[in-house]
């Protein structure tokens, strides 16, 4: 009995680990559609040159859900961060809604397609940051388990 509500779109620039390791992140999120089925991918541009896919063997892609919201994230080198800008293109029933980055002086800033996006009470967002705030604990614990590792073994020798 609803009328189909296309989603809102919005990219931004996601925080991690990936940092670490010469990578970074972009989190797209979908919100507030009716019916909540979208297929999220991810394009990227460099100057004013064609639309290209954003390819999988440099490029990781994870997607999370919840009701009513749909999130992308894609974890890119961070050479290339700088140098394209990303299309974050959302299929809906009601249409195609894509949202991009922008680049600026000060590197990377956030483009919104309308209002910033909303999962219910945040509850995505909140996920997300917190699976990857663990992430990087667990990295960081995993280094130095590795680094005491190192030094005992070197001790013995």
């Amino acid at each position: 009995d609803k009328q189909v509500v296309q989603p809102v779109v919005s990219v931004y620039p996601a925080a991690s680990r990936a940092q670490l390791e010469e990578k970074s992140s972009l989190l797209c999120v979908a919100s507030a559609m009716f019916p909540p089925l979208v297929q999220i991918s991810w394009k990227k541009q460099k100057g004013s040159g064609p639309l290209q896919d954003a390819h999988p063997a440099k490029a990781k892609r994870q997607e999370l859900r919840e009701s009513g919201c749909r999130a992308s994230i894609l974890t890119i080198p961070l050479r290339e961060y700088n140098t394209y800008k990303y299309l974050c293109s959302v299929q809906h029933q009601g249409g195609t809604v894509n949202a991009q980055t922008e680049i600026g002086n000060e590197g990377l800033v956030s483009a919104f397609s309308s209002d910033s996006a909303s999962c219910g009470d945040d509850g995505l967002l909140t996920l997300l940051y917190t699976v990857l705030i663990l992430k990087s604990l667990v990295y960081c614990c995993g280094l130095s388990l590795l680094r005491i590792f190192r030094n005992n073994k070197s001790s013995i020798h």
